[in-house]
């Protein structure tokens, strides 16, 4: 069931994107990301989805992966697709019965908020599928090194960030071994009232946190037993390094903001 869940997960591949600077990578996820929000109209949305698509298939992920991602989350795109259906009033209404009206505004919207939860789903998930965990770790302590000189620890909070989306994988997988041993034993999580199925959530979740506190703790005695006591006095076998590419990839990204400013502008 939730093995088709794919976020936070790594592909290797030796793509462009895959080659691409950490940092550069990071910051053009969310300069993207702000884009998705910005842009106002289909024109300037459009010009972002055709980008991404390219994103998706020069990355060499499988799309497959990437399909995967919206398994998990197809209600809430339906749910939030419907509402704004039903919900934004128009001039015209097309469809009228009752005290429910819809206008071809609502549908627009509709539309166009799927489209951008669609975008977003995939930057991230292009992020974490073209990007290792330490090089992720590396690329957000080096992003935010500015704030240690007004006593922030960036070093912890980029390790933290890193762990928590290396275990969204295991805890996932976890999670489906808890379920399927419930199941084997008669529980039943697919079937009776609302109510129900909520409390049966409950014995999946209970040994859920036991099995987290566990793997918090032996992760813990394992940084222990290497000697980690933080980012003081720590060096790297990978030295983080720019290049040419990361710099042309950096300059297409503005020039793609710039695009999507003119386009809300003119639309």
């Amino acid at each position: 069931m939730l093995n088709n869940i794919s976020f936070g997960q790594y592909y290797p591949s030796n793509s462009i994107i895959h080659r691409l600077d950490a940092r550069f990578k990071l910051i053009i996820t969310l300069g993207l990301i702000v884009i998705a929000f910005v842009a106002t109209n289909f024109v300037s949305i459009g010009i972002v989805a055709v980008l991404v698509l390219v994103m998706m298939f020069v990355s060499q992920v499988p799309i497959k992966m990437y399909l995967k991602t919206f398994k998990s989350i197809w209600f809430f795109i339906v749910l939030t697709a419907v509402l704004n259906i039903f919900f934004i009033q128009g001039k015209t209404p097309l469809v009228s019965f009752w005290n429910i009206k819809i206008y071809s505004e609502g549908i627009e919207k509709a539309v166009f908020i799927a489209i951008r939860i669609f975008l977003l789903l995939i930057i991230s998930s292009a992020l974490t599928f073209t990007t290792t965990p330490t090089s992720l770790t590396d690329a957000i302590e080096s992003l935010l090194k500015p704030l240690s000189k007004i006593g922030v620890n960036t070093h912890t909070f980029a390790m933290m960030m890193t762990i928590a989306l290396r275990f969204i994988p295991t805890l996932i997988e976890e999670t489906d071994k808890i379920m399927n041993a419930q199941k084997a034993r008669g529980a039943s999580m697919d079937e009776g009232s609302l109510i129900k199925k909520v409390k049966s959530v409950i014995p999946i979740l209970i040994p859920l946190l036991a099995s987290s506190i566990r793997r918090a703790y032996e992760l813990a005695d394992a940084m222990e037993c290497r000697c980690y006591h933080g980012g003081e006095g720590r060096t790297r076998l990978n030295v983080m390094k720019s290049s040419v590419k990361d710099y042309i990839a950096l300059v297409l990204f503005f020039v793609l903001i710039a695009v999507v400013v003119v386009c809300n502008i003119m639309f």
